[in-house]
């Protein structure tokens, strides 16, 4: 059998309703760069078929910034380096509002409060509730939360709060963890996704690619992902900081990101598959190879730490490939 005629027959399996194997996964993700255009096209297809043509689009509020506990060595928000970021605390309701507003104006169909700590105190996840419900009873737009552990009760108040999606990254493989960071473990991580799923909140997991791993672990975390099973995924590409770890840390070459987000989508074909920060950094195209390689879903108008595209660039881009937003 031909390398192309085994890309055709996993995806096949995945028409069927068959999870492709482990096996068939490591195969796939280990194809020569010249095969590697025909897996994306078969990715896309899948994407098409399973998701249609329209594109999950997604704003950023980094509604705390800085001075986190943790040491993540590609974090320019981490206490332990010197990055020179600028910090602020929680911001009155009014000013997450108003923002929430400008983000569905502009077409995102989903807003993510994102706070830069190991954990909530009880008062600032009281804050972040208030601005919760403040922005489902002025904006209408699906809220998203990324705020780090979680207990059980604070779950289930997101749930009670109609927020859509939890989102806790992985960071990378279990493997490679220990070396990313040190002040929290791997197995921490996935007990945030089982309490947020036990309350009922949808999952949005991934990690960041380009932190020094290998391609083996690249598709250890992408196996893991497959068995979590999340409704969204989302993968960022590093963007060095200066003064953290890694800001030496060399770039990707762009096939081991297509080749990521192909077995993805062959593994999760009903996930939201999403590219996130970096993007336009790393890639030529700002994203448009990967969302026509498995991909269904951006990040736009800037990230944690760094701006983006505007909003209309990526639309445009978006129409420009004959997606929908």
């Amino acid at each position: 059998m031909s390398t192309q005629e085994f890309i055709k027959e996993c995806q096949e399996k995945v028409f069927s309703g068959i999870q492709i194997s482990a096996d068939d996964a490591e195969k796939l993700f280990n194809i020569s760069d010249h095969d590697l255009k025909y897996l994306a096209q078969c990715a896309n297809e899948i994407t098409r078929d399973f998701n249609g043509n329209r594109v999950d689009v997604e704003q950023l509020n980094n509604i705390k910034k800085n001075a986190c506990s943790e040491d993540c060595t590609f974090c320019g928000q981490s206490a332990f380096f010197d990055t020179g970021i600028e910090t602020y605390q929680l911001p009155s309701p009014e000013e997450v509002v108003s923002k929430a507003k400008i983000a569905k104006e502009q077409g995102a169909e989903s807003y993510c409060l994102v706070a830069a700590w190991r954990e909530p105190s009880s008062k600032d996840f009281n804050k972040v509730c208030n601005i919760i419900a403040e922005i489902n009873n002025k904006v209408g737009i699906s809220v998203e939360c990324s705020l780090g552990f979680l207990t059980e009760e604070q779950a289930k108040k997101l749930k009670e709060l109609n927020v859509k999606r939890y989102n806790h990254n992985l960071e990378t493989a279990k493997s490679k963890f220990a070396e990313i960071c040190t002040t929290h473990t791997y197995e921490d991580r996935l007990k945030t996704l089982d309490i947020a799923r036990n309350a009922g909140l949808e999952l949005c997991t991934g990690g960041i690619i380009g932190l020094g791993e290998t391609r083996e672990q690249r598709l250890e975390l992408t196996l893991e992902l497959a068995r979590i099973y999340p409704e969204e995924v989302t993968i960022n590409i590093l963007v060095p900081v200066p003064g953290t770890p890694l800001e030496l840390q060399t770039e990707l070459p762009n096939s081991e990101i297509i080749r990521i987000f192909s077995v993805i989508r062959f593994l999760l074909p009903e996930s939201v598959i999403k590219i996130s920060g970096g993007r336009e950094i790393n890639l030529d195209d700002s994203g448009e190879e990967l969302l026509q390689s498995g991909a269904n879903g951006i990040i736009t108008a800037g990230y944690l730490t760094m701006g983006g595209n505007e909003a209309k660039k990526d639309r445009e881009m978006i129409e420009k490939i004959g997606l929908e937003v």
